[in-house]
């Protein structure tokens, strides 16, 4: 569909919070505590917050979560009967000021799952899920999203996507029929945008390196010592897999998890690894980065698909060319 433009004031957006609440639907949004910012069901709208930059957790787990149940048994002295969960009971879910790369990553799961075989349990809940971003006005060092084909206020993955005002309000860019059902339910808080409307300024995030370039250069380099020299700190410890918001890096790190062992070979293992994932990824087109900069956050050792990506900018350049 085409995008349409609305104005929601501060305001109303409050209102809009509320009334998605009150339909029934779970909201999932971010709450600053302690520093951290998390996303949590269900917090009140004077507890979520519009100025993180990343969060701790992944959105993954609204599509794939830890612990999901897939039938259930009941035996008694008559026999067992089994019965399969019912999908069509998963809830509605509202996700509340998704960043552009979160939103993105979302594509990259479902080229998973939807890869070969239709996941149910996956589609259901996927389908049950409305996305409302929130462009980005700060970045930090972590951030490379302008290297992967992304942007500050992509709109990737977003069925509305939110980008404040100089005045205060927020632009509404309603993106799918998702995101026009939930403006259709509440007309009354949208209005039309003032052509004097501003954008607040948008995060300006550096283009570190020619996604193109690195992938055609990995061709020519799968035997460079590159990978055994950046991948010796690896412990095997899955953090990055966690942390990723979706998904590359479990298929990244799949590969190579089961090696815990800390002898020397051991690490050298999980650099062969790496490198046959980073190929394999690319050649089926899933599992593509979309900048978060959380493997590299909580990565104890500073090895992450953006720290590669980073290292790939220089030292692709000055040693792969050859």
């Amino acid at each position: 569909m085409e995008i349409e433009r609305k104005l929601i004031t501060k305001a109303s957006l409050e209102r809009l919070y509320e009334k998605l609440q009150a339909k029934g639907n779970k909201i999932y949004a971010p709450v600053t505590k302690d520093g951290k910012t998390e996303f949590r069901y269900n917090p009140s709208y004077t507890e979520v917050t519009y100025d993180h930059i990343q969060t701790t957790q992944s959105l993954k787990n609204t599509v794939f979560p830890k612990i999901e149940n897939l039938i259930h048994f009941k035996t008694d002295k008559s026999g067992t009967e089994i019965t399969e969960v019912d999908l069509s009971k998963i809830p509605s879910l509202v996700l509340w000021g998704v960043h552009p790369c979160d939103a993105a990553g979302f594509d990259a799961i479902k080229s998973i799952f939807m890869w070969d075989y239709k996941d149910e349990y996956f589609s259901s809940r996927l389908q049950k899920i409305a996305i409302i971003g929130l462009s980005c006005n700060t970045c930090d060092d972590n951030c490379f999203c302008t290297s992967v084909g992304l942007n500050p206020r992509g709109i990737k993955g977003s069925d509305i996507l939110l980008t404040k005002l100089t005045s205060g309000d927020y632009l509404a860019e309603v993106i799918t029929e998702k995101g026009m059902e939930i403006i259709n339910a509440a007309p009354e808080l949208f209005e039309a945008v003032p052509s004097e409307a501003k954008e607040e300024s948008i995060a300006q995030v550096k283009t570190y390196f020619s996604q193109e370039k690195v992938t055609k250069n990995l061709a020519g380099a799968f035997n460079n010592p590159f990978w055994v020299e950046n991948f010796l700190r690896c412990i095997g410890c899955g953090a990055c897999a966690a942390a990723c918001k979706n998904g590359s890096a479990m298929l990244f790190v799949a590969a190579k998890v089961s090696q815990l062992a800390l002898l020397p070979q051991g690490r050298v293992e999980a650099s062969h690894r790496a490198k046959v994932m980073v190929a394999k990824m690319d050649e089926l087109g899933f599992g593509n980065c979309t900048n978060t900069g959380a493997c590299e956050a909580e990565c104890p050792k500073a090895i992450s698909i953006s720290h590669i990506a980073r290292l790939n900018r220089e030292f692709l350049a000055a040693k792969f060319k050859d």
